[in-house]
């Protein structure tokens, strides 16, 4: 048994505790790896090559958090606010509605990816709903305005997870319509989807009923949250 590849290992353990570049260790490891082995030079960059190729779409996910990090760090938040504030006739339940419908429409035709907690919620909805929250209602309390953020996430989840069943390529309609046929029961996947159709179009409905009711409730918690003493707020 060859153990000389298990350095790699090793590798990656070091320089993760000395805090190098993550992407210098892990290349350096997977090269030092693939000599131990003893792999060809060329045989090991053809393999990490390959890696790359067959996981290129986490690329994308790599670098969304950049690209919103420096946009937030550049106003994005700040604007999205007063945006908002500009617009009288959207309070925080009609714009996570708004969402949640084009969230779930979205998630029904495959494009899952395109909103989302980091790409979306946290740099554009969270900060728009909580601008609308203050305008109706005044200045949350810390409290009032954590419930929001939590509603806000919730929003994202329940349009994605309920949206996503609909569409007949996603992995659990494909999953399920395996299953069935490996017991004799062939069912296309088109008829497995469309059987989650209900579940979606009830989520969407009770789901949105809380959100028509939101803003009047963030009115009552905001005004008992300020007319309790210092200290009781926090403890309910």
């Amino acid at each position: 048994m060859n153990a000389w590849p298990l350095l790699g290992v090793a590798l990656v353990v070091v320089g993760f505790a000395l805090r190098l570049n993550p992407l210098m260790v892990v290349v350096v490891a997977g090269l030092a790896t693939g000599l131990f082995a003893g792999l060809p030079p060329d045989e090991v960059l053809r393999l990490l090559g390959e890696g790359v190729l067959k996981n290129r779409y986490l690329l994308l996910f790599v670098l969304t958090l950049p690209v919103i990090g420096l946009l937030e760090r550049s106003g994005l938040r700040e604007h999205a606010q007063a945006f908002i504030a500009r617009l009288r006739a959207v309070t925080a339940g009609r714009l996570l509605l708004a969402y949640l419908a084009l969230r779930q429409a979205l998630s029904m035709l495959g494009l899952t990816n395109i909103a989302g907690h980091a790409q979306t919620v946290r740099p554009l909805i969270a900060p728009m709903a909580e601008a609308a929250a203050a305008k109706r209602s005044g200045p949350l309390p810390p409290r009032t305005r954590e419930r929001l953020l939590g509603l806000v996430a919730g929003t994202d989840n329940v349009g994605l997870f309920f949206g996503e069943d609909v569409f007949v390529a996603f992995g659990a309609v494909l999953l399920i319509q395996g299953f069935l046929e490996t017991n004799g029961i062939v069912v296309e996947p088109i008829r497995i989807a469309l059987w989650g159709l209900p579940t979606a179009i009830a989520a969407f409905l009770i789901h949105g009923f809380r959100l028509s009711r939101l803003d009047a409730r963030l009115a009552r918690e905001a005004e008992a949250e300020r007319a309790a003493p210092p200290g009781e707020g926090e403890r309910s």
